[in-house]
């Protein structure tokens, strides 16, 4: 029996989104049915983040997402070695909405 072939996805992007923007902040919600991560610049001295994207996916998304992260990061540190966290990375006066 044979294998169907897998389709080949091309992916377009305008030249806007093509420069980029930096992040140095993600903010992550959740429901039952979609998680919302909100990713934004936050200055040193400053409390207001300015959110420059958020993008919505549904839990499967996210779990993909996830694991496609964690085998790329895997990747980066077998080659650049491993990415050290700070002690405080995570700490945020937000905790995640269930």
């Amino acid at each position: 029996m044979e294998q169907p072939q897998q389709q080949q996805i091309r992916i377009s992007i305008d030249e806007q989104t093509a420069l980029g923007r930096y992040v140095n902040f993600a903010h992550i919600i959740h429901s039952p049915s979609e998680f919302i991560l909100d990713l934004g610049l936050i200055m040193p001295g400053q409390p207001d983040v300015k959110v420059i994207n958020r993008s919505i996916m549904t839990p499967l998304h996210a779990k993909q997402l996830l694991e496609a992260l964690a085998a790329n990061v895997a990747i980066f540190e077998q080659k650049f070695g491993e990415i050290r966290l700070e002690p405080h990375a995570f700490d945020t006066p937000n905790e995640p909405s269930n």
